[in-house]
């Protein structure tokens, strides 16, 4: 691991150690990146950077803020990294700082080693080009500036176009390595990659549907064209290079040349696209398939959904309509040409007919192929006499016309004029089906027509399909349909069939769900069983399995994506890309979408993966019929659906298909339209804040609960003051609740966005480690804020300095913050509330050092100054510490009325520290006394008070003395249970000063 880590592209990140390191000014990053990119040899003059860093101040005021920022990185470096002397400022470079520029730079630059001219690879080319790649997680300090340094945002400008430029040669490179290769779906995420650094560059368009050509997705070519059709119609006003258009009627032509190698392609999963050839199962009236078969894999979380179509093959020879419904990449294709397969090991004729989006306005597009395997003929094999009647070969003329070039003694077919002739063609198509799928002598299986992807049937082909239903009647035939549910809506012709057919007992239609972990789990297992490739690698373990389950969503077809990705870079962050078969798939279903409906989509991609109406309403900027409108085309669509909590919720909401689907909107929206989509994003959800906020009690929970979305929204929008605001909201909230790590991460944002409260912030830091028992960083956070507080803050700050000493055993050094904390105070004479705590928490630190005289007398001075003040929180200290103290001295009347009297006014203060401590105390009084079933008692409820306020330390004492009186009732085992968890409470706090500290672990009383 190195020392230091330096990670530039994307926001900026600086790691010491593998753990993120906090600068608590912008300029001290901005700083490190200048030197680890811009540095000069020899360093850089510290002249030059404090000009560069602060030009609008005189020099000497530019120094001294060039020293304070040094002072700090250095500082937040622990030491190491830099290299400073009275001239000269440089960041060392050696085996223990890593740059990730550098190793971009770096794995382009072996490329140049390898013999060739610069813009030409090679297969050693490969990995460096992908690992430079795949190191480019951004552009260059995306998302940061400096306000105040023109000179540093043009050195970032310049940066980020040069590397960007450098990007763009890499992945450029990469597609057509990964091409030469056969790898036409990772040339094409690669090539995507390239365009989306400039959606104007012809280059790349070209390349990509040369791409999407060779890997079989010629729609998806034709689409590329018209969009940089649109996009240099709309940016330049330009129509595309001549070379462009040509590419494109090529493609439209089917005469595009092969690609450089031969490829081998892989089908993973149940929607690979590529149609297979339609035919029976018997003779020669099967063509040969046109692509590669899908590979055996076993079927998984599908049980109910098998069994349902056996038991309606069960009941085929009376004719039975069976439709596979669900949404892209569900596995309804996988599902059924599983059965066909079944269908044809039992000896059925099969057939089979394909729907593709692209040829709504081709009659009978889907059953061409279909007929011309079941009629026995194909272009190659047209010679011979064909088992079909004379007028049914004229009928299936009209739809395969080489059979009239092959039979000239036939009659050319009628128009279809008149509902007779039509009623002609359609029963000569189907007895054409019929008699090519029912079986021998009508004995044996019945045979079985499937139609893939009916939701994109042409109107005369489901014409066809209508009177092939309304005949099931004593045929011995299955029609199986799939279809994606979204895209065929309530009213649509194909659910007016299958009702009529289930009306009239011969339909059943199956709706599959995504699978659960165990049937990720099952199906990942089954796979790489099943796969030659994976033999001999150990299993993926449960974790890798879980972040499967959870990138893919239980979608089957993401499932297989990713396998195959993890199979060929291993579970590394590459792995966890979009893969360019989810990433194709998820855009065939994005390009249905019009401009009005895509502004609101990309709109709810800015919002998250769950959005309401009236945050859609109000940054989106659509009107609220356009926004109800947009919103059901979205859901007709399937994109978004919407959803219910079954409580009645005061609006709808609504929620992406898939974080995939909403992750890619989100990419493939602008930066600029993201900028102001996040920024009305969080002005809607303020303003609707502060609405709710006026208008109920709990104003400030009302606007801190979604204070810390509105400031990741500001931050994205790049309004980092405001982004800053929320987020000490958001921190202010999660404290209020006890949620310590939420806060501390807010607290922690703010400060990095440039919060003017820094000491406010540091303190309320240095609060929320304290409680987690992170002493050392607490510490640190208090004296940051000692040193930006006003001074009348300072006394707060020293006493709780003091605090941290005192639970660490420090005494020496708690009595000199209590001191100091007093000494801050001023004058003694007046009462003062501030006084008597310190005073109470000083008498305790006394008590520890075995100094009973001086802790009576703080104690009773803090009772005097309590009483003096009325300060009930005061009050509850000094008669907390005054019971202690009783109990030390063998008085334990006394002590049970100070500590009873303690916990009585924590309990009406509502303080859960106050009320754990007072609690504790007591039970250790009535232990003493051997009333183990009350003091038991008291103990559980301060244990259960310190481990919601998330305060370790104590939490790690409550449990030890539970066990101690669980020990004294004989319940030996439960005693031990909390035993072990005190220990490991102990030594993560113990590990931070050293395990030797024995106080840290002696606390019992507080």
């Amino acid at each position: 691991m190195n020392a230091l880590s330096i990670y530039l592209l994307g926001a900026p990140r600086v790691e010491r150690q593998g753990a993120p390191i906090v600068v608590d000014t912008r300029k001290a990053i901005a700083l490190l990146a200048y030197l680890a990119v811009g540095q000069a040899p020899g360093g850089q003059r510290r002249d030059s950077l404090a000009a560069f860093f602060w030009p609008d101040v005189d020099a000497a005021r530019a120094h001294g803020a060039l020293r304070r920022t040094l002072s700090a990185l250095h500082k937040a470096l622990g030491g190491t990294g830099l290299k400073i002397d009275r001239e000269t400022v440089s960041l060392e470079r050696d085996a223990d700082t890593w740059v990730d520029v550098d190793v971009f730079h770096a794995r382009l630059a072996e490329c140049r080693t390898h013999g060739h001219p610069a813009d030409d690879t090679c297969a050693a080319c490969l990995p460096e080009l992908q690992t430079a790649a795949e190191q480019y997680r951004g552009d260059f300090m995306s998302g940061f500036s400096l306000r105040d340094s023109p000179a540093f945002d043009d050195w970032q400008f310049f940066q980020v176009e040069s590397l960007r430029r450098e990007l763009a040669g890499a992945l450029e490179r990469l597609g057509h390595t990964l091409s030469a290769q056969g790898d036409f779906e990772a040339g094409i995420a690669q090539v995507r990659r390239w365009l989306a650094l400039d959606p104007l560059h012809e280059p790349a368009h070209r390349q990509l549907m040369q791409l999407y050509v060779w890997a079989g997705q010629r729609a998806a070519a034709l689409r590329q064209y018209r969009e940089a059709v649109r996009v240099l119609d709309q940016e330049l006003s330009v129509a595309p290079l001549a070379e462009t258009t040509a590419l494109y009627e090529a493609i439209k032509e089917n005469r595009v040349p092969g690609p450089p190698k031969r490829a081998t392609p892989t089908m993973t999963a149940d929607v690979a696209r590529a149609p297979a050839a339609a035919g029976t199962a018997e003779g020669p009236a099967l063509s040969p398939p046109l692509a590669m078969p899908t590979p055996e894999r076993p079927l998984v979380g599908r049980g109910s959904e098998w069994a349902a179509l056996l038991a309606s093959y069960g009941a085929a020879r009376d004719g039975r309509l069976v439709v596979l419904e669900g949404e892209a990449g569900i596995g309804k294709t996988r599902l059924a040409e599983s059965f066909m397969a079944y269908a044809r090991q039992r000896g059925a004729r099969t057939a089979l007919a394909r729907c593709f989006e692209g040829e709504l306005n081709l009659a009978y597009g889907p059953f061409v192929e279909a007929l011309r395997g079941v009629s026995g003929y194909t272009a190659e094999r047209h010679a011979g006499p064909l088992a079909l009647a004379p007028h049914t070969l004229t009928e299936l003329g009209r739809l395969l016309p080489e059979l009239l070039n092959a039979r000239p003694d036939l009659r050319p077919p009628a128009p279809l004029d008149s509902p007779g002739a039509q009623g002609h063609f359609f029963e000569s198509l189907r007895q054409v089906l019929l008699g090519a799928l029912s079986p021998k002598n009508g004995a044996g299986t019945p045979g079985v027509l499937l139609i893939d992807d009916t939701q994109w049937i042409d109107e005369a082909s489901l014409d066809l399909l209508t009177y092939l239903v309304r005949r099931l009647a004593g045929q011995p035939w299955l029609l199986l349909l799939t279809w994606r549910g979204e895209q065929v809506p309530a009213g649509h012709r194909l659910r007016h069939l299958l009702a009529e057919a289930g009306r009239a007992g011969r339909a059943s239609s199956h709706t599959l769900g995504r699978l659960n972990l165990a049937g990720v789990t099952e199906l990942v297992a089954a796979t790489r069983a099943s796969d030659p490739a994976d033999a001999g690698r150990a299993p993926l373990d449960p974790a890798t399995v879980a972040r499967l389950f959870q990138e893919s969503e239980g979608l089957p077809f993401f499932v297989m994506e990713y396998l195959a990705a993890l199979s060929e870079s291993g579970d590394g962050p590459a792995a966890w890309l979009l893969p360019g078969g989810v990433r194709s798939l998820l855009q065939t279903r994005l390009a249905r979408v019009d401009e009005a409906s895509w502004q609101l989509l990309s709109t709810a991609a800015v919002i998250g993966r769950w959005f309401d109406f009236d945050t859609l309403h109000g940054a989106s900027g659509r009107s609220d019929d356009e926004t109800v409108s947009g919103l059901e085309r979205l859901m007709a669509l399937g994109l978004v659906a919407e959803v219910t909590d079954g409580r009645g919720q005061a609006q709808p909401r609504y929620d992406f298909q898939h974080e995939k689907l909403r992750s890619l909107v989100y990419e493939e929206t602008s930066l600029a339209r993201r900028r102001l989509l996040h920024r009305r994003v969080a002005e809607a959800l303020a303003t609707r804040a502060k609405r709710h906020s006026g208008a109920q009690a709990g104003a400030e929970s009302s606007l801190g609960a979604t204070a810390s979305q509105i400031a990741q929204h500001f931050q994205q929008a790049g309004r980092e003051d405001e982004a800053a605001d929320y987020f000490r909201l958001a921190g202010e909230h999660a404290r209020a609740v006890f949620a310590n790590a939420e806060a501390l991460g807010h607290f922690r944002a703010a400060l990095a966005l440039g919060h003017p409260a820094g000491a406010e912030l540091q303190q309320a830091i240095g609060d929320l480690l304290t409680l987690s028992g992170a002493y050392g960083p607490a510490l640190a956070s208090y004296e940051t804020a000692a040193a930006l507080c006003a001074a009348d803050e300072l006394p707060g700050i020293e006493h709780k300095l003091a605090d941290i000493y005192h639970r660490r055993g420090d005494w020496e050094l708690a009595e000199s913050h209590f001191q100091a904390a007093a000494n801050a105070l001023g004058p003694s004479a007046a009462p003062s509330a501030a006084r008597a705590r310190i005073y109470a928490d000083w008498s305790l630190t006394a008590h520890h050092q075995g100094d009973t005289p001086r802790a009576l007398e703080l104690a009773h001075a803090a009772l005097a100054l309590a009483e003096a003040a009325e300060d009930r929180r005061a009050l509850a200290q000094a008669h907390n510490i005054l019971g202690i103290l009783a109990s030390s001295q063998d008085d334990p009347l006394q002590a049970r009325q100070h500590l009873e009297r303690s916990l009585e006014l924590a309990e009406a203060l509502g303080e859960p520290g106050a009320q754990a401590a007072a609690l504790n105390n007591l039970a250790l009084v009535l232990r003493a006394q051997d009333d183990y079933a009350q003091a038991l008692r008291l103990t559980e409820q301060a244990l259960a008070l310190s481990a919601a306020q998330g305060d370790r330390h104590r939490e790690a004492a409550l449990h030890n003395n539970l066990a101690d009186l669980l020990h004294g009732t004989g319940q030996d085992e439960a005693a031990r249970q909390h035993v072990r968890q005190s220990v490991t409470i102990y030594a993560e706090i113990g590990a931070e000063v050293g395990l030797l500290s024995p106080e840290i672990w002696k606390l019992s009383e507080w």
